[in-house]
């Protein structure tokens, strides 16, 4: 409970500084340019009954705009007078044109003004970037010092990739590091759409031909992957009384097989009891509770340290989280012992450092677009449960700058998109209008705010719903 209630207060703040900020870019040239915003609001405040939906509000005197706090943390808007938008206020455009109203004011004053959000949400990432590597610099481990090198797959294997080797670049451009997480996920992007990839095998570089299209995820969800850190089967602790305490497992053992399998990884274990699970977790388990009443037991050889013998051990399976299965001992991380490097910015070169990961990570996110449109892709869709878990379980505040920018750049980009409802939808037919200079009718815009904001809720409703099924482990 605790950690769930420290990812959701990141979740929160995050989002309610980025949606302040980019209704606050809309705002500013609004003022800027004479154009009254008649409402300011944090999360949206749809009424019910009676109730207005504010949960806060007030206006200043000689204002012409109420600020305050909706009960719905959806995000937020700016209501800008004289313009169709999610308020589909039909009574006020059907009113004269007025001097200080959105519509009155020429095409580029209100392309600047419906470009504004994504504009701060664009430098505010890219700064957000900069001041993590002035304030924490940037520690990592280099590829080349990931001495065990990766676990490669059937398929990568057939590429002429193997166990051990170490991935240094792809197409001539350096790997920056291998680590679990984003690293990895980058290097992987960049293997898919190479020809050309770059090993360090036993201290020499191989070139290994690649076909430059493969596909990403199925590359990360294949079971085992395409490629991982490779994990020694190393027994680095073991919890008193677990099952595996009482199997006679113990702290540098090393397992060399499982189930009369041979095994050489962390990787291939969890290769052999995932083979377990999706026994017990299928229609072949004994009836009873999902999975069945009685817990599959493996069947461990390990070499205990220091000792020349083989030793057989049966060790009864735990049950993790939705249904998983595993060995129940943890194993030794190399990343522990891989050195690393740290590099120091000052104020002034964390800028240009800043900018470059921040287009970085823009481009690997625009990249991967193309995979929303496939099945496995519409599937990995997430909503606000996927986002609030990519926080950190503890309050790390360099973690939550990091998601944050992360963040501004997914909400910038997504709110430039041309579809209806979004910023990049007003965009669109402002370019037409400049283009033929012709205005698109209003009813054709109220028509195609109504597609928009239906596309949008869809889209919303289909993500969080996929949150919900990865939950109870449908899918």
């Amino acid at each position: 409970m605790e950690v769930f209630l420290i990812r959701v207060l990141q979740f929160i703040l995050a989002i309610s500084l980025l949606v302040l900020l980019h209704e606050g870019g809309h705002f500013f040239f609004a003022k800027l340019f004479g154009v009254r915003v008649e409402k300011f609001y944090l999360f949206f405040d749809p009424s019910i009954w009676k109730w207005d939906g504010s949960l806060f509000k007030f206006k200043p005197k000689k204002s012409d705009t109420q600020y305050g706090v909706g009960w719905l943390p959806l995000g937020g808007y700016c209501k800008i007078a004289g313009m169709i938008d999610e308020s589909f206020d039909k009574e006020q455009m059907a009113q004269p044109e007025q001097p200080w109203e959105f519509r009155s004011k020429p095409a580029w004053q209100r392309l600047l003004i419906m470009i504004g959000g994504v504009l701060v949400n664009f430098l505010l990432a890219l700064f957000i970037y900069s001041m993590v590597l002035f304030w924490w610099g940037d520690t990592y481990i280099p590829a080349r010092n990931t001495e065990l090198g990766m676990k490669f797959n059937k398929e990568a294997k057939a590429l002429g990739f193997q166990d051990h080797d170490i991935i240094i670049a792809a197409d001539g451009d350096s790997i920056k590091s291998l680590e679990w997480g984003s690293a990895l996920s980058n290097a992987l992007r960049a293997v898919s759409t190479a020809n050309e990839v770059t090993v360090l095998r036993g201290g020499k570089e191989v070139v290994i031909k690649t076909p430059g299209n493969l596909d990403l995820l199925d590359m990360i969800s294949e079971t085992p992957a395409f490629a991982m850190p490779f994990m020694p089967a190393l027994v680095d602790s073991v919890a008193p009384g677990s099952n595996p305490d009482k199997a006679g497992l113990r702290v540098g053992d090393t397992v060399v097989a499982v189930n009369g399998v041979a095994v050489s990884s962390w990787n291939e274990i969890t290769d052999q009891i995932g083979i377990m699970e999706d026994v017990y977790n299928s229609n072949e388990a004994p009836s009873g509770a999902v999975g069945g009443t009685s817990l599959p037991t493996a069947t461990v050889v390990v070499r205990h340290q220091q000792a020349e013998a083989l030793d057989t051990l049966s060790i009864q399976l735990t049950v993790m989280e939705k249904d998983r299965l595993a060995l129940g001992a943890y194993f030794h991380n190399p990343y522990t012992d891989y050195k690393k490097r740290h590099v120091d910015y000052s104020f002034f070169s964390a800028f240009p450092a800043g900018i470059a990961h921040g287009a970085r990570t823009l481009g690997s996110y625009v990249s991967d677009l193309k995979y929303v449109f496939t099945s496995k892709g519409f599937k990995s869709l997430g909503g606000f449960g996927a986002i609030g878990s990519l926080f950190p379980a503890t309050w790390d505040w360099h973690r939550f700058w990091e998601m944050t920018a992360f963040l501004s750049i997914i909400l910038a980009f997504m709110n430039i998109l041309p579809i209806p409802a979004l910023d990049g939808g007003h965009v669109l037919f402002l370019c037409y209008e400049i283009v033929t200079r012709r205005k698109p009718s209003e009813d054709f815009m109220i028509k195609a705010e109504y597609v928009g904001f239906g596309i949008l809720i869809l889209l919303m409703v289909v993500a969080n719903l996929n949150d919900v099924l990865r939950w109870l482990g449908v899918m």
